[in-house]
């Protein structure tokens, strides 16, 4: 039996920059380990694999796997399977904005696609209440693993793990000048955040709600070209430390200094002291076949 995919950039309207993404359209039939192995092979950050829901109100079950593992949510697998399905047909056009429910790992969650002239320009994803969880880590420790010195960091603020759907660390930093010193110790960096955290999402403010951000990934990869769920955790974060207010957007440039360069976008609902973030993006198709 052959399965039908596509490859697509994500969070980016241009070919080759963004963060590279596998969408399988047909993942019916497939087993964990046929999927799995099918991600090792593609290679990406994300393959995802698109299943019949097996919950009555959702449009369509998403399986993400990185390379390792399978992910309960990841953000830009969403985005860029919403833009594929809806460029399929999959969701109708029209004109405005259409929501839909996607069956995720994380459970299921609201996604809005917005048409201009019949084609998808934008996918809006809600991603979970954010928690917060301390890393009880040196400072000094992780400035060695990220190859920076202390004084590289942002004194205002301290490094959190935060999910909305997975954990992240974020890494606050003085200047963008930081962000370009980067060099991680891979295996010092997998020791210090092991399970707490999937990644050190470490990002610095340009104010007037931009950031710049670099992803690095403590395992083959190395660095993630744009990452919305640790976008919007970065969202939800700032909100937390009053440096981004609730319902304001937050525009974040990630994948520069790996030459992917990525637009990605957050706003964060405030209920209470729930903080919920809606991650926006856009993606472009590159490649397709079967196997």
């Amino acid at each position: 039996m052959s399965h039908r995919y596509y490859t697509l950039d994500v969070f980016t309207t241009t070919r080759f920059e963004g963060n590279p993404l596998a969408v399988f359209t047909d993942g019916d039939g497939l087993s964990d380990n046929a999927m799995q192995a099918i991600a090792r092979e593609m290679n990406l950050s994300e393959t995802v694999f698109v299943q019949k829901p097996t919950e009555d109100n959702a449009l369509a079950r998403l399986r993400m796997f990185t390379t390792r593992e399978e992910l309960k949510l990841a953000g830009h697998p969403v985005i860029g399977t919403w833009f594929l399905l809806a460029e399929l047909g999959v969701v109708p056009a029209q004109e405005g904005g259409v929501h839909v429910l996607q069956q995720t790992g994380a459970g299921v969650l609201p996604v809005e696609i917005r048409f201009k002239d019949g084609r998808p320009q934008r996918v809006t994803m809600t991603q979970r209440e954010a928690q917060f969880k301390p890393l009880k880590v040196r400072p000094d420790a992780l400035a060695k693993a990220l190859g920076l010195s202390r004084k590289d960091f942002d004194p205002s603020m301290e490094a959190t793990c935060v999910s909305t759907g997975v954990f992240n660390l974020m890494v606050p930093l003085r200047n963008r000048a930081a962000l370009g010193k980067i060099e991680m110790n891979m295996s010092e960096l997998r020791r210090l955040i092991g399970k707490n955290a999937t990644m050190a999402y470490c990002f610095a403010l340009n104010g007037n709600g931009k950031a710049f951000t670099r992803g690095m990934l403590p395992w083959e990869l190395y660095e993630d070209a744009a990452t919305g769920s640790a976008a919007g955790s970065l969202g939800a974060f700032l909100v937390k430390q009053g440096k981004l207010g609730a319902g304001h957007t937050l525009s974040i440039q990630q994948g520069v200094e790996m030459g992917r360069p990525s637009q990605i976008e957050v706003e964060v609902t405030q209920s209470g002291k729930k903080l919920i973030p809606r991650v926006s993006g856009a993606a472009v198709r590159v490649f397709e076949g079967t196997i």
